[in-house]
Formats: C-alpha cells, sequence, structure tokens
C-alpha cells in the first residue's frame, strides 16, 4: 500500500514509517520539523527512513491548507496513518495557539485530504488525556470521557469528534487511539524518562510530581506500533449492534473505532524511577513536588477492546523496555 504518515519524524511516526517499511509498503512521511523539542533528533530519525528508497519525505505543516491538498493530490495515498500533532499537557497551559492550529486545524486539512481523495482508512493518534477527570480504573473506551483537564486532552476529543462527523457524513472510516504514556528508544525529550534518565546520568535531581503519588501505564513503543498496524489492516465498519437510543461512545452506525493502546498495567512512579535506576546503575536524587496543572493521578488503559477485533496483547515487560532505551540513549549521546 501506499501510505501517508504525519509527523513521520516523530518518535511515535518514525517507528510507525519503519515498521510499514518493513512491511514492503510506501510511506509518505510529512511533518514540519516543529522545534517543540530538538530537531536534531528528529533529523536523525528520518535520515534512517530515507535509507529505504519506498520512503520519501515532505515538509510541510497541517496548518497550511494548501500544503496538505497539494500532498493528498499528488501522492494519492491509499490510507492515512495521522501522528502529527502538538504535544504534552504543561506546554498547553501557555503555548494554547498551538494546540488550535495542529491539532485542529491541520486535523481539518487531514479530514478534508481523506474526504476527497478516496481514503480507505485514517487512522490517527488520540490521548489517555481524554479521560481528564475520570476516575473509574481501568480508563475504557466505552466510558464517557467529556471531561478533559487539559485543553491538549481537550483538541484530542475534538479530533474524536471531527472524526466521527466524517465518518457519518461522508462514509470515510476512522479509527482513534488513544495512547498511553509510550516510551521506548528514539523518544520524546520532554517525557519523564528522557528527562530522568538525562539527569540521573549527570547527577543533577529530578523533580517529582505530586510527591510521587502518580501511577502511569508505560506502554512500550513495539506495543504500541503494533497496536497501531493491526488497526490499520482492519477498516472500521458500522457497528450492527449500535442503537441512538443507547449510543456507546466508542463505535457507531457510521464506520468509526475507537480503541486504547496501553500496556493495562499501571506502574507507580516510585517504581518507574527505580527501574530506571537498576537500568543506569545509579542512583536518583528525588525532590517531591506538588501536582501540575492539567496532570492527572493515575492512567489505566483497558485494552480488551483492541485485542477483541485485532489479537493485540502488550508483551515488552517495563524494567525490559526501559534497558533498552538506556542502552540506545548511552549511544546515541555516548553518555
Amino acid at each position: 500500500m501506499r501510505v501517508l504518515v504525519t509527523g513521520a519524524a516523530g518518535f511515535i511516526g518514525y517507528h510507525t514509517a519503519a515498521r510499514l517499511l518493513d512491511r514492503g509498503h510506501e510511506v509518505i512521511g510529512f511533518d514540519n520539523l516543529s522545534p517543540y523539542y530538538d530537531v536534531s533528533l528528529k533529523e536523525a530519525r528520518l535520515q534512517r527512513l530515507k535509507e529505504h528508497e519506498r520512503f520519501r519525505f515532505l515538509k510541510g505543516d497541517l496548518a497550511d491548507r494548501t500544503i496538505v491538498e497539494t500532498t493528498f493530490a499528488e501522492e494519492r495515498p491509499e490510507r492515512v496513518i495521522h501522528l502529527a500533532a502538538q504535544a504534552g499537557v504543561r506546554y498547553s497551559l501557555n503555548h494554547p495557539h498551538a494546540y488550535i492550529s495542529s491539532n485542529v486545524t491541520g486535523f481539518l486539512h487531514v479530514l478534508e485530504g481523506c474526504r476527497h481523495h478516496g481514503v480507505e482508512h485514517l487512522v490517527y493518534a488520540s490521548t489517555s488525556a481524554i479521560y481528564g477527570a475520570n476516575r473509574k480504573l481501568p480508563f475504557a473506551v466505552s466510558d464517557n470521557a467529556d471531561h478533559p483537564v487539559s485543553l491538549y486532552g481537550a483538541t484530542k476529543k475534538a479530533n474524536e469528534l471531527m472524526a466521527h462527523s466524517y465518518a457519518h457524513l461522508f462514509g470515510l472510516p476512522v479509527t482513534g487511539l488513544r495512547f498511553f504514556t509510550v516510551y521506548g528508544p528514539w523518544g520524546r525529550p520532554d517525557m519523564s524518562l528522557f528527562l530522568f534518565t538525562r539527569a540521573i546520568l549527570a547527577g543533577e535531581p529530578i523533580q517529582v510530581f505530586n510527591y510521587g503519588q502518580h501511577s502511569r501505564d508505560f506502554t512500550y513503543i513495539d506495543d504500541a506500533v503494533e497496536g497501531v498496524l493491526r488497526s490499520l489492516d482492519l477498516v472500521a465498519t458500522p457497528d450492527p449492534d449500535w442503537r441512538p437510543e443507547t449510543p456507546g461512545p466508542a463505535t457507531s452506525a457510521a464506520p468509526y473505532r475507537l480503541y486504547n493502546i496501553g500496556n493495562h498495567s499501571p506502574v507507580a512512579l516510585l517504581d518507574y524511577i527505580a527501574a530506571i535506576e537498576k537500568a543506569l546503575g545509579r542512583k536518583a536524587k528525588i525532590e517531591l513536588v506538588p501536582q501540575q496543572p492539567g496532570d492527572v493521578e493515575a492512567t489505566y488503559a483497558d485494552v480488551e477492546t483492541l485485542k477483541a477485533a485485532t489479537g493485540f496483547q502488550p508483551w515488552t515487560p517495563l524494567e525490559e523496555g526501559i534497558e533498552r532505551f538506556v542502552a540506545w540513549y548511552r549511544d546515541y549521546y555516548r553518555a
């Protein structure tokens, strides 16, 4: 297939594009190389993808309607994996306009491109931040998710609603994936594993929010990408059991699906730090600080829906995933 991957220079986008190439697909990578974090890391990811003759890279901003229209018209992708977004909960507190431009306007342009150019299936990234103020654990796609506690989460909720409207109005098959704290080699420098590893190796203290009372459903990158590809292969269809009198949020009478992609195994933040210490062979200097605005105390993914639909099963133990990240980090940064 010819697959358009937006955010191809990003963490999940890079790994997804690489797996697609390994499967023999043609991949068009699209990214604006945003300076939100170290652009040289993004360029290094891209350089590895460019070693494949079936990979082609286009630099552009999804908020630019003309560029997106031209890309769809000229490249004619059969399927689209939309992973480009302005990420980060805390960054959204002071940079709200970046989230509307990238996550809402940019997503509209992707939907329009899919609608007008016969795309067979759009798979797009949502987030566990959707669940916001929810406290029932584990989080299931059948749960109500109308109370996001960050603008980032709100923009991703908007994506899910926009996707449903296009599925309903134009019959566009769409599948949304709510990712839970993805980590691993080539990861994002603004994520905790990256920040903690760098600080511990430098002998610097790490700030642990909510006085260490957080827990997260950490999902290894290979597991996450497996979920993406299985979702891509399973084109969304209308749910024959969906009823407007009792509407479930994860399916529809339109070709629309939502899935969680997580490890189904939350880990206490202090245990997570202990695993990083073990992999590094060094102790962390810990500063316990209050919870940050927009954060949630715990995340825990119910992945039964995705498992039932595709056979998805996360398999990477946390300790093994952290060891792989640390090995990559030491090699890449010569640390």
